[in-house]
């Protein structure tokens, strides 16, 4: 699986999924570009520990998912492209007649536009090398719903969508895409949030994890970003040239109910 002299482009990559992902194909020789709507310093040293790191090149790119032309530049500010990885989104959680039009614009367009936008803007730097790999981070609920999720539930179908459509536009071309369902992952943000909810529902650790966050999860653990990341790399190794168009999911089983 190793991906030297390939160029990743990850977006929403300075924490979480999008960084566990970016490190992975890294470490598989990948030089990658980071992403987010920031333009800090922390963010540009961030990429420069990873190229140390890994012995790869690395770069931050700055660029607002929520708007259609700032997407398309980052694909041409990368200059290359082999590895596209959408990951960029946000949510909001409301009753859908409660849901305000703003949050709802706001996450389609993040979640599920700004995919759009880079695969357009990506695919004629794959088509003219013969080779790319579109890896879409959808969800578990890009396959099922719950209640007050619908902005977020709709635009990760869209995705699951888009996914096939292009898969089916490239098949032939040496040109992959897939979208990546995981259930809950433990990142940072998820990590900060277990305390709060030991103590709204008095439970201790492990308790509160198991019955409350992970309730739908059959396997009653958190996926990690670097399963993530590492499931990303397989779909970008050779193993997986005839694997298009489909879900993997990586969800303790939560799809399988």
């Amino acid at each position: 699986m190793q991906l030297k002299g390939k160029t990743a482009i990850v977006t929403g990559s300075n924490s979480g999924i999008g960084l566990g992902v970016a490190r992975e194909l890294a470490r598989a020789g990948a030089d990658v570009v980071l992403n987010s709507f920031t333009d800090r310093d922390e963010d540009h040293a961030l990429a420069a520990r990873l190229a140390k790191e890994f012995d790869v090149r690395a770069r931050y790119i700055k660029a607002d998912m929520s708007d259609g032309d700032e997407c398309r530049a980052l694909i041409a500010a990368a200059g290359n492209c082999d590895i596209l990885v959408n990951n960029a989104g946000i949510q909001h959680v409301a009753p859908v007649d409660e849901f305000p039009a703003a949050k709802w614009n706001a996450i389609i367009a993040i979640n599920l536009s700004s995919a759009f936008h880079t695969t357009a803007a990506a695919l004629p730097m794959m088509r003219a090398a013969g080779w790319g790999r579109i890896v879409n981070i959808a969800s578990a609920h890009g396959l099922t719903a719950s209640p007050y999720k619908s902005a977020y539930i709709a635009a990760k179908h869209g995705v699951v969508g888009l996914s096939k459509t292009v898969a089916l536009e490239t098949a032939g071309q040496g040109i992959t895409c897939n979208a990546i369902c995981p259930g809950y992952v433990l990142t940072a943000l998820v990590e900060a949030q277990i305390p709060d909810q030991m103590k709204v529902h008095n439970m201790d650790r492990d308790t509160v994890i198991r019955e409350v966050m992970l309730q739908r999860q059959p396997s009653k653990q958190f996926a990690t970003v670097e399963e993530i990341g590492g499931t990303t790399v397989f779909l970008c190794s050779k193993a997986a040239a005839q694997i298009t168009g489909t879900t993997i999911s990586v969800d303790g089983g939560w799809t399988a109910l």
